[in-house]
């Protein structure tokens, strides 16, 4: 994998690049706490369980700042029974309470749900009681995803109950991440039936699919049935993370075939510490039509998700997406793929 390009340059190589971008950037000045910039946006990649920002402080910041709305990848509690949809019916409810007594406009909060999040096999059943709830978006696996464990390991209480409290293993070999997560393709590369059912499920339903921690094998064999089917609302998150890498030919042509690209604040992050220029590069050589701006935080590493997207928006802003580009990725593709009608404001 040593050819695959590296896309977190070096300090003292970034640095002639972002000190004239830092300099010239001026949209205006910050008085905090407000946060400026994020007006129409939605957040379509946003966590907020258990240890993380809080959903309603967050909701609450997000309609002061005249954001439409977040969609919740996590939310709560991810044990006991998984019903994400009715945990954002108390959210919203919570909400305009307070929007009514504070006079402010709300925004709108969206469930997403995780086909393996709560750490149990994925099941149709669940899958469909889950649509029936009114879910707006669908994970594939993620954390508990072979390639996850492969990349970076996990908890070891996801697959042995008497490990001690945060013990994190180091990255598993494939056989062993294999045993131990989920993989989507059977041993003749193919998709696995179950996989392309619960694909035909979310397509049937019209909410949107993401990727996952695919691997890339898994992402072309995402990408042929979405095409089979003709479904449009698939997304990859964060592309240049080390679960997904893709280079930017990869990202053109998954593009071509209608795949959303949904760049995250956590690729910026020091976490993982992508070149923002590099990004830039990538969105303008894809299309800003293809591609989303979203938060992808909650740990309380990262600063909350409304001022992530005012960073992410501002980092492309700043080396050279003009207003109507980000608004094409932050206002107008989210509410495509999220079925939803936005005024121009």
């Amino acid at each position: 994998m040593t050819d695959r390009p590296n896309n977190a340059t070096p300090s003292r190589e970034r640095c002639v690049t972002s000190y004239p971008t830092r300099r010239r950037y001026r949209p205006g000045v910050v008085f905090p706490p407000a946060v400026p910039g994020v007006a129409d946006m939605f957040d379509i990649h946003c966590h907020a369980h258990e240890g993380q920002q809080d959903a309603l402080a967050l909701a609450k910041l997000a309609s002061q700042s005249h954001m439409r709305g977040i969609v919740y990848k996590t939310l709560g509690s991810i044990t006991g029974e998984y019903r994400p949809a009715q945990d954002v019916r108390d959210l919203n409810a919570a909400l305009q309470r307070w929007a009514e007594a504070e006079d402010v406009e709300p925004i709108t909060c969206y469930a997403g749900y995780g086909i393996t999040m709560d750490n149990r096999p994925p099941s149709m059943e669940r899958l469909r009681q889950n649509l029936a709830d009114g879910i707006a978006a669908v994970w594939l696996p993620v954390f508990n995803h072979a390639n996850t464990l492969n990349t970076v390991g996990g908890l070891v209480r996801w697959w042995d109950e008497t490990a001690k409290p945060g013990e994190h293993s180091d990255p598993l070999p494939w056989d062993l991440a294999v045993e131990r997560g989920y993989y989507m393709l059977d041993g003749a590369g193919k998709l696995k039936e179950e996989y392309a059912e619960y694909i035909r499920a979310i397509a049937d339903a019209g909410v949107v699919l993401y990727t996952g921690h695919a691997t890339h094998p898994e992402i072309w064999a995402i990408a042929d049935l979405c095409d089979r089917i003709g479904f449009r609302q698939t997304v990859i998150d964060h592309p240049f993370s080390p679960f997904i890498d893709l280079t930017i030919a990869e990202m053109q042509h998954l593009a071509g075939r209608g795949i959303t690209l949904n760049f995250t604040f956590d690729e910026l992050s020091p976490l993982l510490g992508i070149d923002p220029a590099k990004m830039y590069a990538a969105i303008r050589a894809v299309g800003p039509e293809h591609c989303t701006l979203s938060s992808d935080a909650g740990e309380p590493l990262f600063p909350h998700s409304v001022e992530c997207m005012r960073l992410i928006s501002g980092y492309m802003a700043a080396f050279g997406m003009d207003a109507d580009e980000i608004r094409t990725m932050c206002t107008d593709n989210p509410a495509r793929l999220l079925n939803i009608s936005v005024a121009v404001a």
